[in-house]
């Protein structure tokens, strides 16, 4: 309805427009004088008149004054009988200067037709806009159950040796281009490629980027699209949606079919508080039937992307649909230094940055967080008018990304600014003097987000495992703000609150999850994600009052000793944690080298937590 309207103000104003344009052209800018016949006759007489131009039954009449006017003649004479019949005497008549002008074929037709054929032809326009609509809607509703598959032609091309890390990931995938660009060699010794590969692995890992590279490494038609392009509020349509998708790919065989995102369809069925007859369900009961049903001989494999593993039905996992998942962990130190070298392609650096250095301070990151890492760091050198973007900027960028923005603007009293120095030297400080924690890497009191000061610790190298010993040191560092500021000013800010939070959870995560308490080797608490209601935690409470009271004994004795250690540290080192907070309060950061180098005079030995 909304195109019908749009037509008919189209309409409405071309022809407003085109009157208009008549009206422009057609209307002289001074209107003659329109004469009857009779006061005519009497001008001729008078001798008032010097030239009379016949065109049809118009007379274009020329006064003896200079000026003009207008009149018309009878129809069914000429214009001689006409003025004779009124009185025009034959003197009066030689005297005018009669012309006959002779009305051409164009004009002729002009004036015939436009009056009558302009209105019909924009009538036949407004129709024909609106036939034209409705024939659109009803093609829509014909290709309602069509699926938006679209053929890959990626204008930039990209393969295996473009993506960093993910060596299996890759090693799995390599085996998939090799059985569709040389089947024979696998179908000789009997071996049947899976029929779908799902690629699992955290948001960012660069899921869809090797869905990429297979289409880059393969000569065979790439289809791809989302698994929420299935789903739609009418009844069947995700349904013949799939069909239709799986019926293009198996024309085109051998061919991929890639589906993004498969947890917007594929979650397991009946976790639901509903029926379980509905759309989503019905969708991904034909995709299993599909990949699997009584058509078992097409050679059309089937990729699959999800960060959510956990919630997909089991009948999408078994053998015969997706049986072979292929995992893309976050990169380690190594691959996080070579991704870095591909997205710092097209950037321009200064010669002496050292992407390893980045990488050590990025644990955690994921492949997209350091492709936007580089991006940042060209922003922050452009705004700050550098030729190329440097070492401190790569820096600030992975700052910016884990903390959010420095606040500068942020103005704080001296004595803020000196709790908050305190506070970080006591972290720093503890960090440095306990034997298992993690080097620092940089100590602030410039606020970023949220963050007054923050105290930067990264572990040298990745770690998978994390002993007892470690978890004491993380505590005893983060209770080393807490105890500076009490130590120092005999009194504590609402600074400390999230360092206490996250200590607290920490704790009680020791005593609960990794069984590394006084309590024995065992779990306390079952913990459940509710399917339905999204990332909702449900948390089973299997054990007594009495042990929920010896879990509490337990966290405050681990938070408890944590406190102590840092105080002990902060008491003995009270020079150092003084000599750290005056430099903070001077320069407000301190990098790796500079803090160690401070440290040097006072001869720190670390001891164990």
């Amino acid at each position: 309805m909304s195109n019908l309207f749009k037509n008919i103000l189209w309409a409405v104003l071309a022809l407003i427009f085109v009157a208009l344009l008549f009206s422009l052209f057609m209307t002289p800018a001074k209107q003659p004088q329109t004469l009857s016949l009779n006061q005519l006759t009497t001008d001729i007489n008078s001798g008032q008149v010097t030239q009379i131009m016949v065109n049809g039954n118009d007379l274009a009449i020329k006064m003896k004054n200079g000026s003009s006017a207008i009149a018309e003649k009878e129809t069914e004479s000429g214009i001689s009988e006409t003025l004779k019949n009124l009185g025009v005497s034959s003197t009066a008549m030689q005297s005018v200067d009669f012309q006959v002008q002779n009305q051409s074929g164009w004009a002729f037709w002009m004036n015939l037709l436009i009056p009558t054929v302009l209105p019909l032809l924009i009538i036949g326009f407004i129709f024909w806009m609106m036939f034209r609509s409705s024939r659109a809607g009803a093609n829509q509703a014909f290709n309602f159950g069509r699926s938006n598959l679209h053929l890959s032609n990626f204008k930039d091309k990209v393969m295996f040796t473009d993506v960093a890390g993910l060596k299996e990931a890759k090693e799995e995938l390599i085996e998939v281009v090799d059985f569709l660009k040389n089947p024979k060699k696998f179908m000789d010794l009997g071996a049947r490629i899976p029929r779908g590969i799902l690629l699992m692995g955290p948001p960012g890992t660069g899921k869809t980027l090797v869905a990429r590279a297979v289409a880059g490494e393969s000569n065979v038609p790439f289809f791809y699209i989302s698994a929420s392009e299935f789903v739609e509020m009418f009844v069947g349509v995700g349904a013949s949606r799939t069909r239709d998708a799986f019926a293009t790919a198996k024309r085109a065989a051998p061919a991929i079919l890639f589906i993004d995102e498969i947890d917007a369809v594929g979650r397991q069925r009946g976790a639901g508080l509903g029926g379980g007859n509905d759309e989503r369900e019905q969708t991904l009961n034909q995709i299993l039937v599909e990949m699997d049903g009584f058509d078992r001989d097409t050679r059309v494999i089937i990729l699959a992307a999800t960060n959510r593993p956990d919630i997909l039905d089991p009948a999408l996992l078994r053998p015969g649909r997706f049986d072979r998942r292929v995992i893309l962990d976050l990169p380690d130190l190594n691959d996080r230094e070579a991704i870095l070298k591909i997205h710092a392609q097209g950037k321009i650096l200064e010669k002496d940055v050292d992407l390893r250095k980045v990488a050590v301070r990025t644990p955690g990151f994921s492949g997209a967080d350091l492709a936007n890492l580089m991006n940042e760091a060209a922003i922050i050198a452009a705004r700050r008018n550098k030729k190329a973007a440097g070492q401190d900027e790569l820096f600030e960028a992975s700052e910016k990304i884990i903390l959010g923005p420095e606040r500068k603007s942020r103005v704080i009293s001296p004595k803020e600014k000196e709790i908050t120095a305190y506070h970080e030297a006591g972290h720093a400080l503890v960090a440095a003097a306990v034997k298992d924690a993690d080097p620092v890497q940089k100590v602030s009191i410039v606020s970023r987000g949220f963050a007054g000061g923050y105290t930067m610790k990264l572990p040298m190298e990745d770690q998978h495992l994390k002993t007892r010993q470690q978890f004491l040191a993380d505590l005893a560092m983060m209770m080393g703000g807490y105890a500076s500021e009490k130590l120092t000013f005999g009194d504590v800010s609402t600074g400390a609150s999230n360092d206490l939070k996250e200590a607290t959870n920490l704790a009680r995560q020791l005593v609960t999850r990794y069984g590394m308490s006084d309590m024995g080797p065992m779990t306390f608490g079952k913990t459940e994600e509710l399917l339905f209601l999204g990332r909702e935690i449900s948390t089973e409470k299997n054990y007594s009052e009495k042990v929920a009271a010896e879990i509490d004994e337990q966290v405050r004795a681990f938070l408890m000793h944590a406190f102590e250690m840092a105080q002990k540290i902060l008491k003995a080192q009270k020079p150092a944690l003084t000599k750290i907070a005056t430099v903070l309060m001077e320069k407000e950061t301190l990098e790796h080298d500079d803090f160690y180098n401070l440290l040097k005079p006072f001869k720190i030995k670390p001891i164990a937590a």
